[in-house]
């Protein structure tokens, strides 16, 4: 947790700053297509437009940044890295004309890729952390749609999209605390055919189905990530 938590902190530091100053920091996001709006790749993450806004956005970057570094220690620097920075860039070549501010982005690239990391890998105790996320934020990936005006979607939408990308060309990097498939001896009564290995149970488990908006989930992308005028 010290990572994320470290990363929390200093969100919560830079908006009462921003707050008691009155700095006006979201002139400091992403305005795509922009030499100045170039910055914001680096610092839009930190910036938001108020406490309901970052609060929104603290609770599931400490579990899913969490989830990440424990399940996927060897892995979790470069998703943190390319999460924040990849996303932006992304954000920069198709936003919309505003200061696009707020760490909705990294959230999403980090549940793209605890989700879709477990689907790639079929391990049982990785696909669980998959359904895990499902369960807790399923109604998130709404958030990539134009559908609320003042909502950066294009935040969303490219942070689900490096989340994903990064799952699969990470998918062979061991993981953390999950024994490694093992071969299977066949017994007398297999009738000669042979188990190639795996987790037991690993080729019966369907993937997860996100679940319908409006199902109670603990993340409202309608107040994690802002364009500012």
């Amino acid at each position: 947790m010290v990572v994320p938590a470290t990363l929390v902190v200093v969100m919560w530091i830079v908006l009462g700053f921003d707050e008691v100053y009155g700095l006006n920091l979201a002139d400091y996001g992403i305005f795509p297509r922009t030499l100045v709006g170039l910055r914001g790749i680096l610092l839009a993450p930190l910036i938001h437009g108020g406490v309901e806004h970052l609060f929104s956005n603290s609770v599931p970057l400490l579990i899913l940044g969490w989830f990440t570094i424990y399940f996927y220690p060897k892995a979790s620097g470069r998703v943190f890295l390319l999460g924040w920075i990849a996303t932006n860039c992304g954000v920069w070549l198709i936003g919309r004309e505003s200061f696009h501010i707020g760490a909705s982005g990294l959230v999403y690239a980090l549940a793209s890729f605890t989700f879709f990391s477990g689907l790639f890998r079929r391990r049982i105790a990785l696909m669980a952390v998959s359904m895990i996320v499902v369960f807790l934020y399923g109604s998130m990936w709404w958030g990539v749609l134009p559908l609320q005006p003042g909502v950066s979607w294009e935040s969303h939408l490219c942070g689900g999209i490096v989340g994903m990308v990064l799952a699969w060309y990470y998918r062979k990097v061991p993981p953390a605390h999950v024994a490694p498939p093992r071969p299977v001896e066949p017994d007398d009564e297999d009738d000669g055919e042979t188990i190639t290995g795996g987790d037991p149970g690993d080729e019966h488990l369907p993937p997860p189905v996100p679940p319908a908006p409006g199902d109670g989930s603990l993340y409202d992308p309608e107040r994690t990530s802002s364009t500012w005028r």
